[in-house]
């Protein structure tokens, strides 16, 4: 009866902390519209909305939604994005934001008609890379790695197989504020669905370096 009592005290602890990747997380720009049903998270992206800085386009914006958790050292983020994509330059992935001067937004991004892998760094002022889709994907899972001072930021269709699609600075030892943006600089909004949500702690590099060489 002990066992029983403690393997279903156990699941409800693993229950509890799976459905805190999202339940707990927090929102910057909050939409009108979404819903946390069944650990994915849906939204209809507010309308004329974005994150850049100054370069090409000579504006600042810092108004789109993102739901978010901060997250000390080094891990893997990782979530299946969905989007009925409408209007140019609608777009929803991952974002790895330090403050409104430093963040790393990544997804799928629709331009000119095409989806595209997507990734804007912005340190000061934002740059913007993208990779043309050959294939109209239904979903694609985007992937982020932070090590020490370096993120790397990949895509899979089928969260097996993973291709690097960029690799970009950001400050280490900071807390980042790990999550979910979308956003819909050209249009009028669109439904966005994230799932499985996950970030993975990984140990320290530098620590384990000491560690290795003070045993």
């Amino acid at each position: 009866m002990k066992k029983l009592f403690l393997g279903i005290l156990a699941l409800g602890i693993f229950q509890s902390t799976y459905a805190q990747s999202l339940e707990k997380m927090q929102w910057f720009n909050e939409p009108e519209k979404w819903e946390i049903k069944d650990n994915a998270l849906t939204m209809f992206v507010t309308p004329q909305c974005d994150y850049w800085r100054i370069s090409h386009y000579g504006f600042t914006v810092d108004d789109a939604p993102f739901y978010y958790a901060t997250y000390g050292g080094e891990f893997e983020v990782k979530v299946k994005i969905t989007g009925d994509y409408k209007s140019r330059f609608d777009q929803m992935g991952l974002m790895l934001r330090i403050d409104h001067e430093n963040y790393i937004k990544a997804g799928v991004e629709f331009v000119d008609g095409k989806f595209n892998l997507s990734t804007v760094v912005t340190h000061k002022t934002s740059d913007w890379s993208v990779i043309t889709l050959d294939k109209t994907p239904d979903f694609v899972w985007i992937k982020a790695v932070r090590r020490l001072d370096a993120v790397e930021i990949f895509y899979s269709y089928d969260d097996k197989t993973y291709t690097m699609m960029r690799n970009a600075h950001l400050q280490d030892n900071t807390p980042v504020m790990v999550g979910l943006m979308a956003a819909s600089p050209d249009g009028n909004g669109f439904d966005a669905k994230f799932e499985y949500f996950k970030v993975k702690h990984l140990p320290d590099q530098r620590r384990l370096k000491w560690l290795e060489n003070n045993k």
